[in-house]
């Protein structure tokens, strides 16, 4: 049996040469050479990246480094490709057609793809009246692939598309102008993993200020006291641990320079600033905006702060807001969402495949988190996250976007903080206290994301646990299982090679580290996916709440006399300009609404039970266990949600906080965790 096990491992891994073909069942590394311009690769010390899927696609003549990219689908190993019944499901393959046909028949409609909202009725209008699509070619017809949002007039040969209202407009159609709002979806919004405690004052930049300008903040502590006069001083705030940052500064400085240079965008350093309230909400208190020198100019700094009482410096926090949500939109699609979640989990798939055999328990432990991904990875490297693609298109570092999320992978990146508590911790949103639920104290009480997804991680850690325990109830069985420590050694220093020396990735010698490991890689497909994924047209879908690029500088910065008598006649036709155009809006909704869905065949977190774990007794009833905990998590989110006290998931107008509530039904609902990530 060992012989013919490691044989057809030896298959699976193949050689490292030729192109694959579809059908081949082989999974081999390779570093993204097939995404961006040919001057760019990923993967290596200069762009440092995880690993992906080889495919083996002829280089292209320009550049002897990067892949063609082809005219057809990009090699997936057949034991990962969609399933016959999920091919067929609609929202199985439609992130694909839309991509390849819904988004180029969105195209035509706009004359000017510069054009932005000529006012805000004509947002609203995509919505009340929709766009007319141009005249129905052959093939599968667009309402098949976007049946949510294509409405077909029968007397005309064209259709409409029509957007759905996003959850928080319907409840709320001024939601996104609030700083309650702001303040709120730093906790229970699409990127609630990016907020920080304050530990230091002032704020200071770690950058060379040789390059990027002084290293100290702007936010002073008077402003600061100017804000929360009547709740506290600013001491007593950092002894009380109220002060939290949304902090884009040191990550986005150093591509100002690059992003400027291109059409229609713009983009700053940033840091927003908010004063947990007694009340148990965050209360914005500034935003800081700042330009490094360039281009003979110098060092460009500001801060805005909202409630004056002056009609120039309300519009001013507006547009400052704005830019920030620009920012906070483009961490989180390439970090949050792309970076952290689909491209970090490939590696591990092909490690699994590649050296855990399909009778291994931890492979058949892991299979159902894995399932998909390599398929939805691949169908986002052709038109999602590829050169000109939606992200290289709409999303403020444009070009420089995937070189982006590099960067922030060699600065940032750690196996370890991918657990939930240890990123917590890590942000300064919890520390440990074995007093407390899950062994951790929130820093602020009422954190949604925390408060749901730690009781996630709990029972999906004690589930594995009793997994782990069944098959290896003695440290020696880790240390002796050769597979597993092949699996392991793969990761870190193949899938993960430009992180193989970081002392920071724990080791694998006892049932306990093997737990934590298989926790986390877990987690990251399922909790942490989908609190950063389902929410995204709730969210995003109108465009002012979650803007993906800001196309103007602020009026304040450099503007001409004319660019700031504009400002002060019409500063709602700035903000509007500010915002992307419409065609940049259009498209991007298109392509939220797909990625918000669940399919008809979705396999939710613990409803599933894998064949293989019926077979053994006491797996099967650790398993039960298990489901029965995440059936108790749905009511404990819905009583939440209902308690008036938690004024972060309760409200009028606010929508709950339900993005990680296990089961849900098909289609766009903001909630349910599947096994993996699949869309």
């Amino acid at each position: 049996m060992t012989k013919y096990r490691e044989e057809e491992l030896r298959l699976l891994r193949g050689n490292g040469q030729g192109e694959r073909k579809k059908g081949d069942r082989i999974y081999d590394y390779d570093v993204y050479n097939d995404l961006g311009d040919p001057d760019t690769v990923l993967g290596g010390k200069e762009n440092p990246y995880p690993r992906r899927c080889r495919s083996g696609r002829p280089r292209t003549k320009s550049d002897p480094f990067s892949e063609s990219r082809g005219g057809g689908n990009f090699y997936v190993p057949r034991d990962d490709e969609f399933s016959e019944v999920k091919d067929k499901c609609f929202n199985s393959n439609t992130l694909s057609s839309v991509l390849r046909a819904a988004l180029p028949a969105v195209e035509t409609i706009f004359i000017d793809p510069d054009l932005g909202f000529p006012h805000f009725a004509a947002i609203d209008s995509l919505y009340d009246q929709g766009l007319n699509l141009p005249p129905r070619q052959a093939g599968a017809p667009i309402t098949d692939i976007l049946p949510r949002l294509v409405r077909t007039i029968a007397e005309q040969a064209n259709d409409v598309l029509q957007f759905v209202l996003p959850d928080t407009l319907e409840r709320d159609r001024f939601f996104w102008l609030k700083d309650e709002q702001f303040g709120r979806q730093t906790v229970a919004g699409v990127n609630p993993c990016c907020i920080e405690l304050v530990k230091e004052w002032p704020l200071k930049s770690k950058l060379d200020p040789k390059v990027y300008g002084p290293a100290e903040s702007a936010i002073t502590t008077q402003i600061v006291e100017r804000q929360i006069r009547g709740f506290m001083t600013l001491d007593e705030a950092m002894k009380q641990k109220r002060l939290f940052v949304l902090d884009y500064h040191d990550l986005f400085l150093p591509f100002v320079g690059l992003v400027r240079q291109q059409k229609g965008t713009t983009l700053y350093g940033s840091r927003a600033l908010f004063f947990h309230t007694p009340e148990g909400t965050l209360k914005p208190v500034a935003i800081e905006l700042t330009r490094p020198p360039l281009d003979g100019k110098p060092h460009w700094k500001k801060v805005y702060t909202p409630a004056t009482c002056y009609a120039t410096d309300e519009w001013l926090w507006k547009l400052a807001k704005a830019h920030v949500a620009t920012h906070d939109v483009g961490y989180h699609q390439l970090i949050s969402h792309w970076l952290r979640t689909h491209c970090c989990t490939e590696p591990y798939i092909i490690a699994t495949n590649r050296q855990l055999s399909a009778m291994h328990p931890i492979y058949r432990l892991l299979l159902p988190h894995f399932r998909y991904t390599l398929e939805i990875n691949a169908q986002a490297r052709q038109a999602l996250i590829n050169a000109d693609g939606v992200i290289e298109s709409c999303f403020a570092p444009l070009k420089y976007a995937i070189q982006l999320s590099s960067a922030i992978y060699g600065q940032n990146w750690r196996f370890d903080y991918e657990a939930l508590p240890k990123d917590l911790i890590r942000r300064g949103m919890a520390v440990e206290d074995a007093s407390s639920p899950h062994g951790l104290k929130l820093t602020m009480e009422d954190y949604p994301y925390a408060n749901d997804g730690l009781i996630f991680w709990d029972a999906l850690k004690q589930w594995i646990t009793d997994y782990v325990n069944h098959y290896y109830p003695d440290p020696t069985l880790i240390t002796s299982d050769a597979e597993l420590q092949a699996w392991w050694t793969e990761i870190r220093t193949v899938g993960h090679a430009d992180k193989k020396d970081e002392p920071w990735w724990p080791s694998l010698n006892t049932p306990s580290d093997l737990v934590e490991i298989l926790t986390t890689i877990a987690w990251v497909a399922s909790g942490h996916h989908a609190a950063v994924n389902f929410g995204q047209y709730a969210f995003g879908g109108y465009t002012p709440n979650r803007p993906t690029i800001a196309r103007k500088n602020m009026p304040d910065e450099d503007g001409t006399d004319e660019e700031w008598k504009q400002f002060m006649e019409r500063p709602e036709t700035v903000l509007l300009e500010t915002f992307p155009s419409q065609f940049q809006a259009a498209k991007v909704m298109a392509v939220l609404d797909v990625l918000s869905g669940h399919a008809v065949d979705e396999e939710y977190v613990g409803q599933v039970m894998e064949p293989s774990w019926g077979d053994e007794p006491l797996i099967k009833a650790a398993f039960e266990k298990f489901s029965g905990r995440m059936m108790e998590l749905e009511g404990e989110i819905d009583a939440r949600n209902a308690n008036p006290e938690l004024k972060n998931r309760n409200g009028a107008g606010v929508c709950p906080y339900e993005l990680l509530k296990p089961v849900s039904e098909p289609g766009v609902t903001g909630k349910g965790v599947p096994y993996s990530i699949s869309i």
